[in-house]
């Protein structure tokens, strides 16, 4: 993202450049499905990004799933990860490039299901990683399946009737159990219900982005999306129905931010000891 003041001793109504697309966002058609979240959030990546001089740096990893298209329109070098390992190939990035900015983007399916021992692993070892995690509460590439996040009552090819409690259990606020954990540093959640909450999430993802760059551990964002073909909606409905059940089922704001970098705490017991 650009933005420019006025140059010196411009006059009134002179022309000025005020926004424009970063650089690091693929000039290129999307093929996600009418109305889905996810253009919205790799816009928002990459205006952070550019904002923080990090396309040279990055270092991305994706996953199967809706998520994985994310290196067809953010030019940054990505590693594409099996099925939920995203946080464990991520892990060996930051083994071997320390210097690198190391960026996860996953979905729910991914994040919450699949690959849940990865990211409370790497949640746990405090790894400098910052995981952007887009739920919009279904399996939406592999044909529209439950998910952990399926609210209550909510159809899915694999719950037709709607996710029962008793027999299916209840959504799983997988991003306040990561943040019970010493090792994480940073963990949000917003939404893109709406354009002042747009605005809100962008400012999450550049603490998250933050974190990393200042030697922090671990940071989540976790994007409450939509998915409108696999919610049965049109995308106004489920932007409605985004503001309304979904953000009552996983409220929006900062889960926790802890401020000092996780590692100088570590460094710091160590030499203690």
């Amino acid at each position: 993202m650009k933005l420019h003041s006025p140059a010196a001793g411009a006059t009134a109504g002179e022309p000025r450049l005020v926004y424009a697309k970063p650089d690091v966002l693929a000039d290129r058609s999307t093929h996600y499905c009418p109305g889905c979240g996810h253009g919205i959030i790799h816009r928002l990546l990459a205006e952070v990004m550019t904002e923080l001089d990090l396309p040279a740096h990055t270092i991305a990893v994706a996953p199967v799933g809706c998520s994985v298209f994310a290196y067809d329109y953010l030019m940054v070098d990505w590693v594409e990860a099996p099925h939920g390992r995203a946080p464990a190939v991520a892990t060996g990035i930051r083994r071997v490039r320390p210097e690198a900015f190391v960026l996860t983007y996953q979905g729910d399916g991914d994040l919450a299901a699949i690959g849940t021992a990865e990211i409370v692993g790497a949640a746990a070892r405090g790894e400098r990683i910052t995981a952007i995690f887009v739920n919009n509460g279904i399996y939406g590439m592999t044909g529209g399946q439950m998910a952990p996040t399926t609210l209550i009552g909510q159809r899915t090819t694999s719950s037709p009737t709607g996710r029962d409690a008793l027999t299916m259990g209840f959504p799983i606020r997988i991003t306040e159990m990561l943040a019970q954990l010493p090792g994480v540093t940073y963990a949000a959640r917003g939404t893109i219900a709406d354009a002042s909450q747009i605005g809100k999430l962008k400012s999450m993802i550049r603490r998250a982005c933050q974190v990393q760059i200042e030697g922090g551990g671990f940071a989540i964002v976790e994007a409450l999306s939509n998915c409108p073909v696999g919610w049965g909606m049109t995308p106004q409905q489920s932007l409605e129905h985004l503001k309304g059940p979904v953000v009552k089922e996983y409220p929006l704001g900062v889960i926790v931010d802890r401020g000092t970098p996780v590692q100088s705490t570590v460094d710091a017991a160590r030499s203690e000891a």
